[in-house]
C-alpha cells in the first residue's frame, strides 16, 4: 500500500526538536503519508506560544496546498495560553478557511478524556508554575477537576533528555499525592514518555493521556481508521 493511500496528515510542530514526528508516525497504521513543517518555539515562554498560532496558520495554509487530508497542530501550550474554547474556534476558523479538516493537539486530548471517561486528573508537565497555572485554569474552563498540575524542574531544551523512569516516578508521586483520579495527563510532547504509558495505568489503576497518542487517535477517527496498538495504553488499545 503506497503512502497517503488512507490519508495525508499534515503536522504543524511547534519546535524542531526530534521525537514527537517519529513517534506519531510509530504509532500510525501503514498506507498514511506524512507532511511535517515547524513553527520554531525554542525557549518554551509565554510569549511565543501566544506568538505560534498566528505561525502555525501559515503553516496549514501551506499544508493544504500541499494535498494533506487533515492537519494536526501540535503542541498543548500554542492552545491553552489563550484560554479554553480559542482551541476549537481556531480550528474551525482555519478549516473553512483553508477547506481542509484542522485539529489541535488539545481538541484531541479533551476527547481522549471524555473517551475515557475522566472528570478528575493530575496533570504532570515539564514546564514551569507560571504555564502550569495556564494550563491547569484551561482545563477546569473546560469542566474538569484538576487536582495538580505540576512541573518537572528541567530546562525546556532538555525535555527529551528526561528518562522515562524519571517521568514514571514523578506521576507516581504526583498522583498519590493528591489523593488519586480518573487519569493522569502528560502534557507536552517532548518529553519520552510512550513507554511508561502502560506501566502507569497498570500500577496505579487509572487512566493516562499522553500527547501524542492522543492526536493519533483523534487523527484516525477524522480519518475513518481504526488500528489499535498494543503496549501504548488504553486509549490505543481500546480506540474508545
Amino acid at each position: 500500500m503506497y503512502y497517503g493511500a488512507r490519508g495525508i496528515v499534515g503536522l504543524v510542530k511547534p519546535t524542531y526538536r526530534p521525537g514527537s514526528t517519529e513517534s506519531f508516525i510509530k504509532l500510525m497504521p501503514e498506507g498514511v503519508g506524512f507532511i511535517a513543517l515547524h513553527v520554531g518555539v525554542s525557549a518554551g515562554t509565554d510569549q511565543e506560544f501566544q506568538d505560534a498560532l498566528a505561525i502555525a496558520e501559515k503553516k496549514v495554509a501551506k499544508l493544504a496546498k500541499l494535498g494533506a487530508d487533515i492537519v494536526m497542530i501540535m503542541g498543548a501550550p500554542p492552545t491553552m495560553v489563550h484560554g479554553y474554547g480559542a482551541d476549537a474556534e481556531t480550528a474551525t476558523q482555519l478549516t473553512q478557511k483553508y477547506g481542509v479538516t484542522v485539529l489541535t493537539a488539545t481538541i484531541a486530548q479533551v476527547e481522549a478524556f471524555r473517551a475515557l471517561g475522566i472528570r478528575r486528573l493530575v496533570g504532570i508537565t515539564y514546564f514551569k508554575d507560571d504555564l502550569n497555572r495556564k494550563f491547569a485554569r484551561f482545563l477546569e474552563d473546560g469542566g474538569f477537576e484538576v487536582a495538580a498540575m505540576k512541573g518537572l524542574d528541567v530546562p525546556f531544551a532538555d525535555a527529551g533528555k528526561i528518562p522515562p523512569d524519571e517521568i514514571y516516578a514523578f506521576a507516581k508521586k504526583v498522583f498519590i499525592e493528591s489523593g488519586g483520579a480518573d487519569g493522569i495527563y502528560m502534557l507536552g510532547a517532548g518529553w519520552h514518555n510512550l513507554p511508561i504509558i502502560e506501566l502507569l495505568e497498570r500500577d496505579l489503576q487509572t487512566n493516562v493521556v499522553s500527547s501524542i497518542p492522543a492526536q493519533v487517535w483523534a487523527t484516525q477517527k477524522r480519518l475513518h481508521i481504526r488500528a489499535p496498538v498494543k503496549g501504548y495504553g488504553r486509549l490505543l488499545e481500546e480506540m474508545p
